[in-house]
């Protein structure tokens, strides 16, 4: 007599596009593959394949993730019609992967904006589709991209209640909506607890610019255009520059995304760097994520656009100085202050900001458990591709 087969692990397809949707989705990732229910099969696609942004590709590896598919797909340019293009290449190549792969549920993560191919080549394709960090508000072109997502998505993973609330009230089934928390927070509590740094940044990624005593504070900084003000890109990255080197301290400078305006931002940070020659800021591509958030940890603040500042360092309790509008919106913690594309203004806070010293902990966008908590609920919910708007 035959022994009875075991059902067939769950078939879950997890698309990265950019550096940082790594970090957000990384424990997930990881519970996902260890669930005797499920199986992963990641895909990596558009800059997070591209050297000149971070490439992470070595990072996953290391980390012990077989990649399924690399998706090419960015049209260069950096600016909305590059965008657009790269979308629809997207749409075009991640097609073809999805149908390769076979997957039962398709998981996207957050808001870029080529991350609304990977949801329209689901839903086209009748596979269920998976959202996590929807609900949120924030300004550029993710807020669109953000909500047309949740639109699309068939299980909603939220990070906060109020970002729950929202998905509800347009129109998503109740039951479909999960709040739980940011799997980033996860790599933040990990991280949290080192007495000193584990690394030297230098010596393990390079960087260019001057050295960096980190037994002494230094600041982190990580300022990507705004699609929708990308004529003013250059300028509002040198009052960055120019605040953060007339303040004195030392900071760690991080490359911007792939958004259009980038090319603006980066010209703006070269010339910058070979005209005023600044003594004591040095600029990196990229780190791991783990690396990344133990030099967050052991930093005087964090200074720039970059949610990090909202999500992980509100759990951190790094004082962060948010700069203009693309974090518009976003909930809060106490460790933020909000400033606008002035010098004289960023100094100032940045100056306050480092004296103030630490905030206490807020859990407001997860505990640690969110990578665990969305692996048990990919084994378990219903997985459908019928909607219907809910009143």
């Amino acid at each position: 007599m035959n022994e009875p087969t075991s059902p067939r692990p769950r078939q879950v397809c997890v698309v990265v596009t950019a550096r940082p949707s790594y970090s957000r989705v990384k424990t997930a990732l990881a519970a996902i593959a260890a669930h005797p229910d499920l199986e992963l099969h990641l895909v990596v696609a558009a800059s997070a394949l591209l050297d000149r942004y971070g490439s992470v590709i070595d990072q996953i590896e290391a980390d012990g993730f077989p990649i399924a598919a690399h998706v090419h797909m960015v049209v260069e340019g950096e600016n909305p019609t590059s965008m657009a293009k790269t979308t629809g290449l997207g749409l075009l190549e991640l097609a073809t992967t999805f149908d390769h792969l076979e997957p039962d549920v398709v998981v996207t993560v957050a808001d870029r904006f080529e991350t609304i191919a990977t949801a329209v080549a689901a839903s086209f394709m009748n596979i269920p589709l998976a959202h996590v960090q929807g609900g949120e508000v924030s300004g550029n072109i993710d807020e669109k991209v953000r909500h047309a997502i949740t639109k699309l998505a068939d299980v909603h993973f939220v990070a906060t209640e109020l970002a729950g609330e929202r998905v509800v009230r347009m129109g998503e089934d109740p039951a479909t909506v999960h709040v739980t928390g940011c799997p980033s927070v996860d790599l933040a509590m990990a991280a949290r607890d080192g007495s000193r740094l584990s690394f030297d940044p230098t010596e393990e990624y390079g960087g260019v610019g001057a050295d960096i005593d980190l037994d002494q504070p230094y600041v982190i900084v990580l300022q990507h255009p705004v699609t929708t003000e990308r004529d003013d890109a250059k300028a509002q990255v040198e009052a960055t520059l120019h605040a953060i080197t007339d303040s004195g301290h030392q900071a760690l400078w991080f490359w911007p995304n792939v958004d259009a305006g980038s090319d603006a931002t980066s010209r703006g940070i070269r010339a910058f760097r070979e005209t005023h020659e600044p003594g004591r800021i040095r600029f990196f591509k990229n780190l791991s994520p783990a690396h990344f958030l133990e030099l967050l940890i052991h930093s005087a603040a964090i200074v720039g656009n970059s949610s990090v500042a909202i999500r992980e360092c509100a759990y951190l309790g790094v004082p962060a100085v948010n700069i203009g509008t693309r974090q518009g919106g976003r909930e809060r913690g106490a460790n933020v202050v909000d400033v606008g594309h002035d010098a004289t203004e960023i100094r100032a806070a940045v100056d306050a900001q480092v004296a103030r010293g630490r905030t206490a902990p807020d859990p407001l966008y997860g505990k640690g458990d969110a990578g665990l908590r969305i692996a048990e609920l990919l084994a378990e919910v219903p997985l459908s591709i019928e909607k219907r708007l809910a009143y």
